[in-house]
């Protein structure tokens, strides 16, 4: 899925810094290297997309929410801007936690061919495992992708099948007009023991459970025989999931002396 000729790169995509389309000839020396700390271009996000398939493994972790325009899914990986919960101060994620796709891929990523209707691999060239004399080439000494190289290729097209599997379900959700604006609140104990003002975590999209009772045999039936059900129910499971990052937060608020909770999805999208 290389090209001749490597053309330019428009647009940005989340944690890639300098994607290139990947070429025998760019990148003939570049490679992957052994690197301390492969995941911490992760350590500041406090939301990554997830895809469909995912959300059965994904759900016993992390609350999962639809985007604000409802076209996407994202797992909830902290309740503050700039904060990721599973991830240690050194970038390294909690090895019990379920990694999406959407990190995992990295430093590699599928992106539209401005000159035809294909996809190009890129690479992103700034990523800190990707470097001369790596550990595992790209390409050898012919110019031809690697072993490695190619189950990277493999990959993306499984995650790129996963991503439009995601956006179908997205639509079908839509759709059926079950989703609605919910809210995550915590109440904080005053010193005395009494009970403070409700204070607001967050906002975000969701189905609504009633919405879902209400729908009439045949949709249902519908959003069962095209898979959809499933992944609804496994969204809504893990939404029980917000104490348990609200707590998480609290608790890393009293380490670091930093109390007030803020939250804002309105970047989610």
């Amino acid at each position: 899925m290389t090209t001749t000729n490597a053309p330019s790169l428009e647009g940005q995509v989340l944690f890639f810094k300098r994607p290139e389309p990947l070429h025998p000839k760019t990148h003939a020396k570049l490679g992957i290297k052994t690197t301390p700390y492969p995941f911490s271009f992760m350590k500041d996000a406090n939301v990554v997309p997830i895809m469909a398939s995912e959300f059965a493994q994904a759900a016993a972790h992390y609350p999962l929410i639809f985007t604000n325009d409802g076209k996407g899914m994202l797992a909830v990986m902290g309740v503050r801007q700039g904060e990721n919960l599973f991830m240690d101060a050194n970038g390294t994620p909690d090895p019990d936690v379920y990694l999406p796709a959407f990190a995992r891929r990295y430093p590699f990523v599928f992106a539209a061919n401005p000159q035809g209707n294909d996809f190009l691999v890129c690479v992103d060239r700034e990523a800190p495992m990707v470097g001369e004399n790596p550990d595992v080439a790209f390409f050898d000494e012919k110019g031809e992708a690697t072993e490695f190289t190619k189950n990277a290729i493999e990959f993306l097209g499984d995650f790129e099948r996963q991503r439009r599997t995601t956006e179908a379900f997205c639509d079908m959700v839509r759709e059926a007009g079950i989703l609605e604006t919910k809210q995550v609140t915590w109440q904080p104990q005053n010193p005395d023991g009494s009970l403070a003002e409700v204070q607001l975590i967050a906002e975000y999209q969701g189905v609504s459970e009633d919405k879902l009772k209400a729908l009439p045999d045949a949709k249902l039936l519908e959003l069962s025989k095209n898979g959809a059900i499933g992944a609804v129910y496994a969204h809504m499971v893990s939404l029980m999931q917000w104490n348990k990052l609200v707590n998480m937060t609290i608790r890393r608020a009293m380490v670091d002396q930093q109390p007030e909770v803020d939250l804002n999805f309105s970047r989610a999208n």
